[in-house]
């Protein structure tokens, strides 16, 4: 190894003398600074321009404003691109002057190397497209602006990885990286962006809504899976095996999630419970929706927690919509009246009082006052009363009656009776000493 590497520092070093000693090697030198000078200029007064035409109004969420968002991202790369182009433009005009134009080839590849290099660290934002800038474009640039990229290449092909039946080489692996990671990230933005469409169209119901944006993604990803096996040349044919095996491991191991997406899909499909639904299964777990995967439907208390349940659960057990698709819920307030009251009165008193709330409905009926029964204190009653949402978290319909049903009866001079004992002594009653 230390013998290779004195070995590419001689050739290095023969290379670099060459260059110093060559009028046309001087010649493409001073190509390159006009170059980068003529780029520098380009980029001085085009990118404002560029900038000014492109950049939308700061409340335009339109798809255009968002296409020239992401044409924006690209300024960077005026410069580095413009010297590139114009090195070119020199190394055409050097080899048919001079026949050779190793200089300025190597400057050309060196601008490209910056291009590469700030797009990877300035321009991409996902994590994951990060990782591959910093550690396989950045690097790949760096082979090809010195030259080593056929030297590289030819190693990572030779390296052959066995795998039982199948091998592959490490180029392979690495474009199977790259491209499958790029087209990915780009199912991934194109499914983030069907999805805001989609929630946009307020027309469509909301379980229809959804299964829309889960249809859209799995159409998204699977074209997204076709297109690399296409690119990557491996026949879906050859498929078959991982298919089979697929099955056995749903046949033992998978039943649960393979139930669990099936319910998921019949739930979007029937749309008995969706997003923004209040529920409660027969487990207790009780909550609003608010997100439906294709494995789980996840449920947000009013404390703020979180219940993630498995989708096989809406299908095989019980469950209790109380808010599908906005629908009215009817609640109760019980209170009772002293046996002195005159009792004809009190359901107009109080009807009249709670149908004042701004949040009681009169569809699909007004409020009611009945009489429920004869008490050991007084006379009892409750008040029955239709409002849209449910009676917990931030609303507190069934107290704020309660006051309503307390005030309306006190402006009346109607009593609320509290429990009477009467107490009866069999046989001589005790003396009882006197106090002072």
């Amino acid at each position: 190894m230390i013998e290779q590497l004195q070995q590419y520092a001689m050739d290095g070093w023969d290379i670099a003398k060459a260059w110093l000693l060559s009028p046309a090697a001087w010649s493409q030198f001073g190509l390159l600074v006009a170059a980068y000078v003529a780029a520098v200029l380009v980029n001085k007064h085009v990118t404002p321009q560029i900038e000014r035409l492109l950049t939308p109004k700061d409340d335009d969420t339109s798809i255009i404003a968002k296409g020239r968002r992401f044409v924006l991202m690209f300024l960077p790369l005026v410069l580095p691109l413009a010297a590139y182009a114009f090195t070119a433009i020199g190394e055409s005009v050097t080899r048919s002057l001079f026949g050779s134009g190793a200089v300025i080839a190597f400057g050309k590849r060196v601008f490209l190397f910056l291009a590469i290099r700030a797009f990877a660290r300035d321009m991409l934002s996902d994590p994951f497209l990060r990782f591959l800038g910093r550690y396989v474009l950045i690097p790949a640039g760096a082979a090809y602006a010195l030259g080593l990229w056929p030297f590289v290449t030819e190693k990572l092909e030779s390296t052959v990885v066995p795998l039982g039946n199948l091998s592959f080489d490490l180029l392979w692996l690495s474009k199977f990286i790259v491209v499958g990671g790029v087209i990915f990230w780009f199912g991934r933005w194109s499914n983030e962006q069907s999805t805001q469409i989609l929630k946009q169209q307020e027309d469509m119901r909301p379980a229809t809504r959804q299964l829309a944006i889960k249809a859209a993604e799995i159409a998204i990803f699977g074209a997204a899976f076709l297109v690399l096996m296409n690119i990557m040349g491996v026949s879906l044919t050859s498929l078959a095996v991982l298919g089979g095996a697929v099955g056995v491991g749903i046949g033992f191991g998978l039943q649960q999630i393979a139930s669990n997406f099936i319910s998921g899909i019949i739930l979007l499909l029937e749309g008995q419970a969706t997003v923004g639904d209040y529920v409660e299964l027969d487990g207790g777990e009780a909550g609003t929706i608010v997100r439906m995967t294709m494995r789980v439907t996840i449920l947000e208390t009013f404390d703020g927690r979180w219940i993630v349940v498995p989708n096989e659960h809406f299908i095989t057990t019980r469950v209790v919509n109380y808010s599908d698709q906005g629908s009215a819920n009817r609640y109760e307030v019980e209170f009772s009246v002293s046996y002195d009251t005159d009792i004809n009165k009190v359901p107009d008193i109080i009807e009249a009082a709670v149908a004042k709330h701004p949040a009681v409905l009169t569809e699909p009926d007004a409020p009611d006052c009945e009489l429920r029964g004869f008490g050991d204190s007084g006379v009892d009653f409750a008040v029955e009363f239709w409002v849209n949402g449910i009676d917990d978290g931030r609303n507190k319909y069934t107290s704020q009656i309660r006051f309503i049903v307390w005030n309306a009866l006190k402006d009346a001079g109607i009593e609320i009776p509290y429990p009477h004992r009467v107490v009866e002594f069999r046989g001589a009653v005790p003396d009882l000493p006197k106090t002072s």
